[in-house]
């Protein structure tokens, strides 16, 4: 989250206003109900979230594979009760390997090493097969596609090269920054291509002469919004179909209100049905202008 626009003073959404882990449990029965399989906890920074274990404990008793994205610091603290807990796997975000390239990106104060600790924390647990996901910036760290490549691959690491994407507003994206999919295919070198395990996987998997594996989530140069099956809730219980939403349906008030669950599936059903979103297929000078949501709200 960028300091200068999430500062000190930043008035952020008071506690009563977010899911308690007993409402995100009851949305997650719901939506296993309703055919959802797979469940991630993002964030901004999920780890930053008091006594998480204690909501993956009640998330793993039910039908779903339970994974995490995180930045990696606090793994080293938190991973041993997240795998006892019963959280299956996690994805790391790392976008270089070298310190002072990641200083420039993340801007946070926290060290390459910190983050590589957290993954070697994770993998001693079991919370595998871990995936690394870098975001491709032009002249910012194309350069370190490779070395990423080289010091994965050779595990049980699947890094996931992601292009650049317009989520927000306050990133100052442009297009001419966007490393491409054939960009970054053309810098791995030799690689065979590995057919998906579902039609809505955005990950393109690719296998590496060595046996490893890596992947290219290309939203903008190659969309893949007709095949997507993602849904968002936010912290303050709004569900979003799309990554680059600017509203969402609120399912929090009417669960407050006393709401059946047949209820709510019934609103998340209705949604779902009439959605329409395809911001990467119909991305133009007016749709960039549009109001959007900041990826540290809806998640990545």
């Amino acid at each position: 989250m960028p300091k200068e626009v999430f500062g000190k003073d930043f008035p952020f959404m008071p506690r009563e206003q977010i899911m308690s882990f007993e409402e995100i449990d009851r949305l997650a029965g719901i939506f296993i109900s309703l055919g959802v399989r797979k469940i991630r906890l993002t964030g901004g920074e999920p780890l930053l979230r008091r006594n998480l274990h204690e909501l993956v404990s009640m998330l793993s008793i039910r039908d779903a594979e339970i994974a995490m994205t995180t930045n990696g610091v606090l793994l080293p603290r938190y991973a041993p009760a997240l795998s006892a807990a019963g959280l299956d796997r996690v994805t790391v975000s790392l976008d270089a390997i070298d310190e002072s390239t990641f200083a420039a990106i993340t801007d946070s104060g926290h060290t390459v090493a910190a983050v590589i600790a957290g993954i070697e924390a994770a993998e001693s647990v079991g919370l595998g097969p871990i995936k690394i996901n870098t975001v491709v910036k032009r002249n910012s760290n194309e350069g370190e596609i490779l070395d990423l490549v080289e010091r994965f691959s050779n595990r049980d690491i699947a890094v996931r090269f992601i292009e650049y994407m317009d989520v927000g507003t306050t990133n100052g994206w442009t297009l001419d920054e966007v490393v491409s999919a054939e960009e970054i295919r053309g810098i791995i070198g030799e690689i065979v291509k590995i057919p998906p395990i579902n039609k809505s996987d955005v990950a393109k998997s690719y296998r590496l002469p060595n046996g490893g594996e890596v992947g290219i989530i290309s939203s903008v140069t190659e969309p893949f919004c007709s095949d997507c099956s993602r849904g968002r809730i936010s912290s303050d219980g709004k569900l979003f179909t799309c990554l680059f939403s600017n509203k969402g349906v609120d399912i929090l008030t009417p669960m407050r209100e006393g709401s059946s669950d047949s209820d709510i599936a019934n609103i998340i059903r209705e949604h779902w049905s009439s959605r329409d979103d395809r911001y990467s297929e119909t991305r133009t000078d007016r749709t960039k202008k549009q109001e959007r949501l900041e990826m540290s709200y809806i998640g990545g």
